[in-house]
């Protein structure tokens, strides 16, 4: 049966790469102005009316709901999440809930897992979104491209024992620990005798070891990797345990608790990128050893890299330093996995991705978000060029509140107001540093504070009425972070 069998039926605009039979009935997305349906042909469990008749059999069509997602996900085992494994991914997280066929465009083909529905407890509290609805647009998403390849679904940086109960219900397979609270950044500048205090006024109860242990544990032992070593002295010990010994017990406590309400296989990522000093070689080490003592298991890891990783700008910090730094990590990466190191703020760090790609090798898991929503702005600025424009005064006028809870440094006063722009050059704009940043720590505004909400239907709409526009941006901007991880050309190499 072929998609124009169904428009005629129906009188539906049917995205044929969603078109899939399976167990006799015939399933399909389609569209109605700016609606998504879904539908099916035969008896498929879809919650609708009957549309018509298409090769004898009736054709069902229904609204592209949560209760259809979830009959969906049940017929068709792709439009639902996997555990992807310890193979090379990339993260691609939807503040919109519209860019997952764009996704796809990016990823297919590449030999990279993608993990596409993608977003941190912060985020949907910002953009007012459920995790059920995050999984959902991915779902629809999925179905609309028609990608079987399996997919990932990330509830990020979790830092309280609810948000897991929230993500597991929601269908979500990877979880990433995020304990950033309880990491004692004061540890790098600490005397020995504050780093031995801070170390007995840890939990070692939920360490499950005292303070003499975890120095025979380490002090004075030299631990061999693969073209490099990690000596622990006193000092180097204390300030490991000091820094991540709280991070290590929360973390143990939100394993244990995925580990009663998960409903099904899931995989554990631990992130510790949201910290004010670098991870050193020893303290990765430190932090990993002990997980792994405490019998928790991970799939990645994201320590604090050298450098800054500022939001939706390039790496900014000395690559030399970074490639010596990044090769110590994937040697204590291999020494105690391997897992994948997680490169978070991943959002156009260009200039680091081919050393990441040439040292983690497969073994790297890339975390994008906030640049799909930037591209999605540029796509605004040729599809509705009035829109982009009050976005951008609106930022202005909402950066300075807005940057408090991010890491930039952008100048708001290097980019141009509305007024000073023609149409042609809006885009323009988010080729810059300061642009993109301006425009992408003020999203949560845009979406849903009182005075911004009115652009949320705007936008949305807007990205409905010219979908290939939004895809084909995405595919180019993403494309370029896909590019230097593909393993179809590694393999080829």
């Amino acid at each position: 049966m072929t998609h124009s069998e169904i428009e005629r039926a129906t009188g539906l605009e049917v995205y044929e790469s969603s078109l899939t039979e399976a167990d006799g009935v015939v399933y399909f997305l389609a569209r109605r102005g700016l609606d998504k349906l879904v539908g099916c042909v035969g008896a498929g469990g879809i919650s609708g009316e009957k549309a018509g008749e298409a090769d004898g059999r009736p054709v069902t069509v229904g609204p592209a709901d949560h209760a259809n997602a979830e009959a969906i996900r049940k017929a068709l085992d792709w439009t639902a999440p996997r555990c992807l494994g310890l193979v090379a991914s990339v993260g691609l997280g939807d503040r919109l809930g519209l860019a997952t066929p764009g996704h796809v465009r990016a990823v297919r083909g590449s030999g990279l897992a993608a993990v596409l529905a993608q977003q941190s407890i912060r985020e949907m509290t910002r953009t007012r979104r459920t995790p059920e609805e995050v999984m959902d647009c991915a779902t629809w998403g999925v179905f609309q491209a028609g990608f079987r390849d399996g997919f990932g679904a990330d509830a990020d940086h979790l830092q309280k024992l609810e948000d897991i109960d929230a993500t597991v219900a929601a269908g979500f397979t990877m979880f990433t620990i995020d304990p950033r609270a309880y990491v004692d950044n004061a540890a790098d500048g600490a005397s020995h005798a504050e780093l031995a205090e801070k170390v007995g006024a840890l939990d070692l109860a939920a360490l499950e070891a005292l303070p003499a242990e975890l120095i025979s544990r380490y002090v004075g032992k030299t631990f061999k990797l693969d073209g490099a070593t990690v000596d622990f002295d006193e000092e180097v010990l204390l300030r490991a345990a000091a820094k991540y010994g709280g991070a290590i017990a929360h973390t143990v406590k939100m394993y244990r608790h995925l580990q009663q309400v998960a409903t099904g296989p899931f995989e554990l990522e631990v992130s510790v990128d949201e910290t004010e000093t670098p991870t050193s070689p020893a303290e990765h080490y430190f932090f990993a050893a002990e997980l792994k003592r405490l019998g928790v298991e991970w799939v990645s890891m994201a320590p604090r890299f050298v450098g800054r990783f500022e939001k939706g700008v390039d790496y900014i910090g000395d690559l030399g330093v970074f490639r010596k730094s990044f090769a110590e990590h994937v040697a204590v990466m291999k020494a105690l996995g391997p897992y994948k190191l997680s490169i978070h703020s991943g959002s156009d760090k260009f200039s680091i991705y081919p050393t990441v790609a040439e040292l983690a090798g497969p073994y790297v898991h890339l975390k994008t978000a906030g640049t799909s929503y930037l591209e999605a702005v540029r796509a605004i600025a040729s599809i509705d060029p009035a829109l982009f424009r009050e976005i951008l005064d609106f930022a202005h006028g909402r950066y300075g509140q807005d940057k408090a809870t991010y890491h930039v440094s952008a100048d708001p006063g290097k980019v141009p107001p509305a007024s000073d722009l023609a149409d042609g050059e809006l885009a323009g704009v988010l080729d810059g540093f300061d642009g993109r940043q301006l425009l992408h720590v003020t999203f949560g505004s845009v979406l849903t504070a009182d005075d911004g909400e009115k652009f949320r239907e705007r936008i949305l709409t807007a990205l409905k009425q010219d979908e290939e526009t939004h895809y084909a941006v995405l595919a180019r901007h993403l494309g370029r972070h896909v590019a230097p991880f593909r393993r179809d050309q590694q393999k080829e190499k």
